[in-house]
C-alpha cells in the first residue's frame, strides 16, 4: 500500500451509468500535494501509480483508458474507450476516446476530439524556442504555449514576433494542411 499515490474516495459521481470516484493523493509528487483532491476514475486502472500523471478539477477517465507517464489531465477533459495518454497534457473540454494513443509533447485542449492517431500532430520550434505546439485535426486549431487559434491567427502573430518565426510557423501550417489533405 505504501507504493499507491492516491486512494478512491467515498465521494462517488454516477456518470452515464458509470460509478466514477473522486481520487485523493496520499503523498506528494509532481505538482501534486498528500491530500489534494483530484478528478473522477472508474477504477485504479485507469491512472497509473508511478511517475507524476494526475487527473485534475472535474476531468474524467473511465472505460479501459490509461494515463500514465507524467500526463496531466484537466479541467472537464475526458479520456475513455481504450485511449492511452502518457507524457501529455489534456484540459478544457478537450475529450481523448476509442483506440487513439496519445503521447509525448502534445497539449490537447478546447474542444479537441481525439479518436485516432491521425486526430493530432506534435511539432517542435527549433528556430528559437525548442518549445512543442501541437494541432489538432477535429477543430483545426493550433496550440503554441499561451496561443491557441486556427492555423492563420498563429501565422499572424508569428509574424509580428519575427520574420523568421512567421515563416517557419507558417511552413509548418501549410505542410500540415496538405498532409490533412492527403490523410484524410
Amino acid at each position: 500500500m505504501a507504493d499507491r499515490k492516491y486512494i478512491l474516495t467515498n465521494e462517488i459521481m454516477d456518470f452515464f451509468g458509470r460509478k466514477l470516484y473522486r481520487i485523493k493523493a496520499t503523498k506528494d509528487f509532481g505538482d501534486v500535494k498528500a491530500g489534494d483532491l483530484g478528478g473522477w476514475l472508474e477504477s485504479e486502472n485507469n491512472l497509473n501509480h508511478s511517475d507524476c500523471c494526475w487527473v485534475y478539477n472535474e476531468a474524467k477517465v473511465y472505460g479501459n483508458a490509461q494515463v500514465y507517464g507524467d500526463a496531466k489531465i484537466y479541467d472537464s477533459a475526458e479520456i475513455f474507450g481504450n485511449a492511452e495518454v502518457c507524457d501529455t497534457f489534456v484540459r478544457d473540454n478537450a475529450t481523448v476516446y476509442g483506440n487513439a494513443k496519445v503521447y509525448g509533447n502534445a497539449h490537447i485542449c478546447g474542444d479537441a476530439k481525439i479518436e485516432f492517431d491521425k486526430d493530432y500532430a506534435v511539432f517542435k520550434n527549433t528556430w528559437s524556442s525548442g518549445r512543442y505546439f501541437t494541432w489538432t485535426r477535429s477543430n483545426n486549431k493550433w496550440e503554441v504555449g499561451c496561443f491557441y487559434g486556427t492555423g492563420e491567427e498563429l501565422i499572424a502573430k508569428a509574424y509580428k514576433d519575427s520574420e523568421l518565426s512567421g515563416k517557419c510557423y507558417e511552413a509548418i501550417v501549410k505542410a500540415q494542411e496538405e498532409i490533412s489533405k492527403l490523410n484524410s
